[in-house]
């Protein structure tokens, strides 16, 4: 029954003796567990009138216009046995979760059977203490040129999907779009009327934002929405305008990079299964043997999967493969005296993993690995990408500060600041799968005795059937860039610990990699059942003196393929002994290096050729296949 509130907030420990808490406590009375403050935007008619105070259905407690706490967050929210047809966008843009909220349940506001259903949204733009981040309009005219071109960027990558789910409306009204830093977020999803947006309509929105703009870039943004206006122009034309401008923008700061990377067995494992790149090692020989061009530009975290040993052997193999394809990707790119588009890298990147895939796929048809004793790896990589920019003055600027994501399977990425912690990657398992084909919500998902299974990694099948994601952010803010093996992302222990060290690492009171070795340590402390790895990137744009690394170098293309695969790894690999003389070490990697070679090769000669191909093919429909084929056992 609705009525005034008790101000009491439910400790999430269902089994806790006492779990009424006063409203404000961070930690439960009786059991010390941390209290969770759920902070929810309500949809629904009559939701912006509800006063302040009032407490809906014993749970929820308005705290201020369609803002609701849930009280009992340890509780499954209401749902329906058929989810509505309402909120099948909400579901198929699951994706897009780092702009879109997603439903967390349904609740009625009022006492009768004929009273409204009230939709729950999580993952809204609100902070800590349920205050709404500013919309888009209140902090525009304040806002630095480069940011002002993201945020349209932003807006721009997202017209295409929510047009396809008929909700592109939602970025037609000005207070729906929030800000959240550099990032643009959505209050709710808004559905089009009979006739769909175009455009043109975009392009009425943005006008007045383009008139506000900063003097640097008032021009550019007016040009760009006189294209929006005219009939028949292509999205992909205006993108192309928009990305020229963001790169010349963001070139313009300076940016500077370091990195730190480790990883660890954990308490409970004789063996690691995970593999990262770069390691404190490899930066200890770096400054005798020369500087790695990869180094500060690359960081790469593998976990494998897989029957006995082979996760070790599929981790490290993908970590080994993808260094010098990656390479030559970067040379390749920064010897080009335009702009490589982002569509273009994004499907290099793609045939790239691709070919990895295939790598361990044919060790594992050479074993005779067959169902769950193929080994795999799931991978998230970041790629940062120093093209040259030049300007409208005819200046060339090094860097244009684009980073590049790759995730297959379950490692995560997250990006920390002083003053937050924000995921990039969604997971590839079953709940994701049965989110985004509209069967049931996130929770719902996860909830299965499968739900954290996964639905692709790395060898396990053909290429084919491989659909990495690859997304590209900017870098415009200092920050942390965390890579990590669900060893640490597990439990939520990211979004708990983050403010222990990144803040810390920001200000230079600890070392980036004090941070790398604290997180570390927090997962084997808190979580302990698996091995971690973790990278950390620190970006700076700021104008403080730091450390600054060498610019990138062209690799020797005569160098053979480096080489961290451990002893036991190699000798069950290859299926030889694991004493291995100088001469027997490079025959270990004959096998590999003419597939590099030949990839090398492409991506040097071919480039070209491949960035016609990639302008004319049509985008392959992606089907969801099991991640193990013919497998009875795999989840359906």
């Amino acid at each position: 029954m609705s009525g005034v509130s008790s101000q009491t907030i439910y400790c999430p420990n269902l089994a806790c003796p006492n779990p009424r808490n006063a409203l404000g406590r961070l930690e439960c009375e009786a059991c010390q567990t941390s209290l969770i403050y759920k902070y929810l935007w309500a949809v629904g008619l009559g939701t912006d009138l509800v006063p302040k105070g009032r407490e809906i259905g014993d749970r929820y407690l308005v705290i201020s216009p369609q803002v609701w706490l849930d009280t009992k967050p340890g509780e499954h929210p209401t749902v329906p046995d058929e989810l509505p047809d309402a909120i099948a966008p909400y579901l198929h843009l699951f994706p897009e979760m780092l702009h879109v909220p997603q439903v967390y349940g349904f609740c009625q506001l009022g006492d009768s059977q004929a009273s409204e259903n009230i939709l729950l949204l999580e993952n809204v733009p609100l902070d800590a203490i349920g205050q709404l981040h500013p919309s888009i309009v209140e902090v525009w005219p304040g806002t630095l040129p480069v940011r002002q071109v993201y945020w349209l960027w932003q807006i721009l990558q997202l017209w295409a999907p929510l047009l396809a789910e008929g909700v592109a409306s939602s970025l037609l009204t000005p207070d729906n779009i929030r800000v959240e830093g550099w990032r643009v977020r959505l209050l709710e999803l808004m559905p089009d009327d009979k006739v769909k947006p175009t455009l043109r309509n975009l392009g009425e929105i943005l006008q007045p934002w383009a008139q506000a703009a900063q003097p640097s870039i008032q021009q550019e943004l007016q040009g760009i929405c006189k294209l929006l206006d005219r009939s028949g122009i292509n999205i992909d034309a205006i993108a192309a305008e928009l990305n020229q401008l963001l790169l010349e923008v963001a070139a313009s700061l300076p940016l500077n990079l370091e990195i730190a990377g480790a990883s660890d067995p954990g308490p409970q494992r004789d063996n690691n299964e995970d593999t990262c790149y770069p390691i404190t090692t490899n930066l200890s020989e770096n400054k005798t043997s020369g500087i790695d061009p990869k180094i500060p530009y690359l960081a790469i975290v593998c976990d494998g999967v897989g029957g006995h040993e082979g996760g070790e052997i599929a981790s490290q193999l993908a970590v080994q493969s993808l260094k010098p394809l990656i390479q030559t990707l970067i040379t390749e790119i920064s010897q080009q005296p335009e702009l490589t588009p982002p569509k273009l890298v994004s499907n290099q990147l793609e045939e790239i993993v691709r070919v990895v895939n295939n790598v361990i796929a044919v060790q594992n048809n050479e074993q005779g690995r067959e169902l769950r004793e193929r080994m795999g790896t799931t991978l998230v990589m970041a790629i940062q990408l120093p093209q040259k920019v030049n300007n409208s003055a005819v200046e060339k600027l090094d860097n244009s500060h684009e980073l590049y994501l790759v995730n297959v399977g379950d490692s995560r990425a997250y990006w920390l600041t002083t003053y937050g912690c924000c995921r990039l990657t969604v997971d590839d398992d079953v709940a994701s799968r049965q989110v985004r084909l509209g069967h049931c919500l996130y929770w719902e998902g996860q909830r299965r005795i499968d739900g954290g299974a996964l639905t692709q990694a790395l060898g396990t099948r053909d290429a084919e059937y491989l659909h990495p994601t690859i997304q590209r952010f900017i870098v415009e803010e200092d920050g942390l860039l965390l890579l990590c093996s669900d060893g640490l992302s597990d439990n939520d222990l990211v979004e708990k610990c983050w403010a222990n060290y990144a803040p810390a690492v920001l200000k230079g009171e600890i070392s980036l990699q004090a941070g790398v070795n604290g997180l570390i340590r927090q997962a084997n402390e808190e979580n302990g059942h698996d091995n971690t790895s973790v990278v950390l990137l620190h970006c700076r744009v700021s104008n403080e003196k730091l450390v600054l690394f060498n610019p990138i170098q062209l690799p020797n293309t005569n160098s053979p393929l480096e080489s961290e695969l451990s002893e036991a790894s190699k000798a069950l690999l290859y299926a030889e002994t694991v004493a291995v003389k100088k001469t027997d070490y490079r025959k270990i990697f004959n096998r590999l290096l003419p597939i590099v070679g030949a990839l090398a090769l492409i991506f040097v000669v071919g480039f070209g050729a491949m960035w016609y191909y990639h302008r004319q093919a049509a985008e392959q429909k992606r089907q969801e296949i099991p991640l193990f084929p013919n497998n009875p056992d795999a989840p359906k």
